[in-house]
């Protein structure tokens, strides 16, 4: 992964950061800046920071996208060079590690035992295994299933605190992936509200986040039985000074014979966690509520229910395949009872729907600013019917979608959920999905007829795109490709029933 430094140097970032006062009792806050980048950590990112000035935002946006560098350098396993990668290639040896790196591995030993097995980084082994029989579409055997709990279950390092030591001890396949990305976010968001003049600030990767200062933000919490951006959410939490994670089987897996398999595994069993189909967690821990997260798809509602019992400040909500919905005491207290604007009610299965897939083009390996984009529907005669999605940086830069702005600016004044922060599974980086439902901004249903779909691409202070479609909405399947540009790499579209 390539990690650029932004904006200004890593070590003027650091200077202006570390001799900042830290934490959410600084006094003053600004509006807040916000960014979205594409491949980080494998996923998109979306970055909120309130400071008293834009340069002040600058730097620790710039603190934020350095720490997450420096600690995907230590834990991933995806990066050969990283200090894990490096540990994991000894034998026998006790190896001196980061505070960082021991202190996960600790974790994951504690994960294990508190979890009764169903945290474990060697879960990769029985993944590993499932991903080889979906490429041959064929089930695992009981005696591969059998082999694969068996090496699971033995131990794969020994750690001496004192020493700070790691010896790894056998061969089995380890990915630190179960809460590390939370625990990432947190070091993140420490650095970027370390820096001076920042009073509060969001960091969301991939729909695991992070909330730290005396803000509080929207969270739309994403259904997982409709997986398009801009879906009705499952509920809507008001969040502050907490950490959020989201886990669930409906964005990765595999397919066998047809039947979708979660990429989550139980390690204790060796199958696929099929009866969960996602997790929220809210908790003051940022590792504790990614842990969670992942262990309440492994295991039972009334497992997750009595661990998450044994942990102060920890809520949750757990939907199953089935439809039912298991949440703590506590939940309710963090819902948002407001109704939603009607520009924002798209959702479920009833009626006729347009499917909109979006691919933007990424720089292979590097992190990048995703550009800003406005997706809307318009009648015949030009007029605007329907906001779709509008993705943005901070509020200053919306005229840049011009097209969009001139008709829609009023609207733009009055609808804040389209800023509103998203937990959701993880998705794969530059990859989206959003949906018309037929309907006008006020929910009405639209007539029959000819519209025109229009998609605005406009990257700051850089390139510009504006895509059109027409389409007859008319209840018929219809699907359509548009060719790429220096943005998207790939637009299609369909009408189909919901």
């Amino acid at each position: 992964m390539k990690w650029a430094s932004y904006f200004i140097t890593g070590a003027l970032v650091s200077l202006l950061c570390s001799a900042a006062p830290s934490g959410p009792g600084k006094e003053g806050s600004g509006p807040w800046t916000v960014s979205h980048y594409e491949n980080v950590l494998g996923t998109s990112m979306e970055l909120k920071v309130s400071a008293l000035s834009p340069a002040q935002a600058r730097v620790a946006e710039s603190a934020v996208l350095q720490e997450i560098g420096r600690m995907s350098n230590i834990l991933s396993g995806y990066d050969a060079g990283s200090e894990f990668s490096r540990w994991f290639r000894t034998s026998g040896e006790a190896v001196h590690v980061s505070p960082e790196l021991f202190d996960v591995l600790n974790l994951f030993d504690q994960w294990r035992i508190r979890s009764g097995g169903a945290l474990d980084a060697s879960a990769e082994v029985i993944g590993r295994l499932w991903k080889q029989s979906a490429a041959e579409q064929r089930m695992p055997t009981d005696a591969e299933l059998a082999a694969a709990v068996n090496l699971v279950h033995q131990p794969h390092w020994s750690l001496d605190a004192k020493a700070q030591t790691a010896t790894h001890l056998n061969r089995a396949p380890l990915m630190l992936n179960s809460f590390v990305k939370s625990y990432i976010i947190r070091h993140a968001a420490d650095a970027g509200l370390a820096c001076a003049g920042v009073s509060g600030i969001v960091v969301n990767i991939g729909g695991d986040l992070v909330v730290a200062g005396p803000q509080k933000e929207t969270v739309l919490v994403g259904d997982p039985r409709f997986d398009a951006e801009n879906d009705l959410p499952l509920d809507r939490l008001s969040i502050g000074n907490r950490a959020v994670a989201t886990s669930g089987n409906y964005r990765r897996g595999e397919r066998i014979h047809g039947h979708w398999y979660s990429h989550i595994v139980d390690p204790r069993s060796g199958q696929p966690a099929d009866d969960i189909l996602s997790a929220t967690v809210v908790a003051s821990s940022a590792t504790d509520a990614g842990a969670l997260a992942t262990a309440f798809n492994v295991m039972k509602p009334s497992e997750s229910e009595k661990l998450a019992a044994s942990m102060p400040g920890v809520d949750y909500l757990i939907i199953t395949r089935s439809g039912q919905r298991y949440a703590s005491k506590g939940w309710a207290a963090l819902e948002l009872r407001e109704p939603m604007s009607a520009a924002r009610t798209t959702g479920g299965k009833a009626g006729f729907e347009l499917l909109i897939n979006l691919e933007i083009n990424l720089q292979k390996e590097a992190v990048t600013k995703r550009p800003y984009v406005a997706v809307w529907i318009e009648d015949e005669n030009h007029a605007p019917v329907r906001t779709v999605c509008l993705w943005h940086g901070s509020n200053r830069y919306v005229p840049e979608l011009k097209s969009w702005y001139l008709k829609y600016r009023e609207l733009y004044t009055t609808d804040k959920e389209f800023g509103s922060t998203v937990t959701s599974a993880t998705r794969s980086a530059g990859k989206y999905s959003v949906k018309w439902d037929g309907k006008d901004d006020k929910g009405n249903e639209v007539k029959p007829g000819k519209y025109t779909v229009k998609i605005e691409i406009s990257r700051e202070h850089g390139t510009y795109q504006l895509m059109r479609q027409e389409i007859d909405w008319d209840q018929t399947a219809r699907q359509w490709t548009l060719p790429g540009n220096i943005e998207l790499s790939a637009v299609s579209m369909e009408t189909r029933k919901g």
